[in-house]
């Protein structure tokens, strides 16, 4: 399998719907549930379906995405393997960046061609799922396709922000429209199992999960003039070749949206989460870290993952994600949040300059209250800080923190100084 097909993972663009979390990295690079990045996940699918020649496509912010890919997917000397970024660049071809999905691919297919492969297997680098690419792969052969793209049977109300395709029959894909008004719908509604009409799921929207013959993908990537792959590529191509549904009923959400990115890490902490981190072959893969195990003193936890490498001496943790090497302090209550941690320890030295200087340390201080907030990265909270989001705060965007459809953003290496009240 995976000499027959070669993965690409589009990395998006600036990710100006995740700001701030994409202000300083790029999208895929975005820390998700405590010790994972966004684009292990597609990676790791790959990997568990013995596709281990994949190419990262990226041009924003990409200095933490390198690092990460170079520090974690390390290959044997024989074996082939890679994971490798390709940032837009400059060439006789092509002066300028990505202006779309199909034009990063085509910049970047000097790169791709290089290689044997019969299928390019395209992906998106900010979607939570995991899937059996070789399943997908065995239905497009099969089937004989020329693309298959992968769909996901959704309600009428979900459907008017999705790409919806028409099949027949033969799951081949007739028409496609893109995110259709709720007055259009009812022309669109596709044949789906029992259990997901039960669901009122009647409708297929496109995954944005892609399977190209490799002729045919160097043939469509000839014309400069199309850039999208959902918006021009697939409506062109299902009315000259066969395109083929594979349609997929696990779990799959795509983390555009700060609210889509909140709820998909605090949908971990459920007793029974419906992204499973658990599986021994469906485990999330990433950097191996030489960490300590985290210390919890005098905590009550209910709902709550813990990373390694970190120092908690909280009151009350609850529906709480907590990431490596995060620190907080004395009788502090944190709830519904996702904390992402500290990049590195402070040292003796500079924790008792910072204290003589009345200045907080990294991550969260005494006798803090926080609730619906996103805590970036390397961030400093002081102590008696009140943070309380809600749809009862407005949309904001300040030096230390956003507000985001009510939640609390406090920004990468911030200083939230003590007695700081957001409410």
């Amino acid at each position: 399998m995976k000499k027959k097909v070669l993965g690409i993972i589009l990395g998006g663009g600036q990710g100006s719907r995740l700001k701030p979390l994409t202000s300083t990295r790029s999208k895929p690079a975005v820390p998700i549930a405590g010790k994972y990045r966004l684009v292990d996940i597609p990676i790791s699918n790959c990997l568990h379906s013995n596709i281990d020649r994949i190419f990262v496509l990226t041009q924003f912010n990409s200095a933490s995405l390198n690092k990460h890919i170079k520090n974690t997917y390390t290959f044997g000397n024989f074996s082939g393997a890679f994971v490798d970024i390709l940032a837009a660049e400059q060439t006789p071809e092509n002066d300028g960046w990505f202006q779309g999905t199909a034009d990063a691919v085509r910049q970047s297919m000097q790169h791709f061609t290089a290689y044997d492969w019969d299928y390019a297997l395209i992906l998106s680098g900010d979607q939570l799922y995991q899937m059996d690419f070789n399943e997908m792969v065995k239905n497009h052969e099969k089937s004989n396709a020329d693309i298959s793209i992968a769909t996901l049977p959704v309600n009428a109300k979900d459907a008017t922000g999705f790409g919806i395709l028409k099949t027949n029959d033969n799951n081949e894909i007739t028409s496609f429209v893109e995110k259709p008004s709720a007055e259009e719908l009812g022309d669109w509604k596709s044949d789906v199992t029992s259990e997901m009409s039960s669901q009122g799921r009647d409708y297929l929207a496109s995954m944005g999960i892609y399977i190209f013959n490799r002729e045919l993908l160097i043939e469509l990537m000839e014309n400069k003039e199309t850039m999208d792959f959902g918006g021009e590529i697939i409506p062109q191509t299902i009315k000259t070749h066969k395109v083929s549904s594979y349609q997929y009923e696990g779990y799959w959400t795509d983390i555009g949206t700060i609210g889509s990115f909140f709820e998909a890490n605090l949908g971990l902490t459920d007793d029974i989460p419906q992204f499973d981190l658990f599986g021994n072959d469906t485990n999330v893969l990433t950097r191996p870290r030489f960490l300590p195990p985290t210390k919890i003193s005098g905590t009550t936890l209910e709902k709550t993952l813990i990373a390694e490498g970190g120092i908690i001496n909280a009151s009350r943790i609850e529906r709480t994600i907590i990431g490596i090497r995060a620190r907080i302090g004395i009788g502090s209550t944190i709830s519904n949040c996702y904390v992402m941690g500290n990049d590195k320890y402070e040292g003796a030295t500079e924790i008792e300059q910072k204290r003589k200087a009345n200045i907080p340390l990294k991550g969260i201080g005494d006798r803090c209250y926080i609730n619906n907030c996103i805590i970036d990265k390397n961030s400093s909270i002081g102590n008696d800080v009140k943070i309380n989001g809600g749809d009862h705060l407005e949309d904001i965007d300040t030096d230390l923190y956003t507000v985001r459809n009510g939640i609390v953003v406090i920004k990468n290496g911030v200083v939230v100084p003590s007695g700081t009240v957001i409410i």
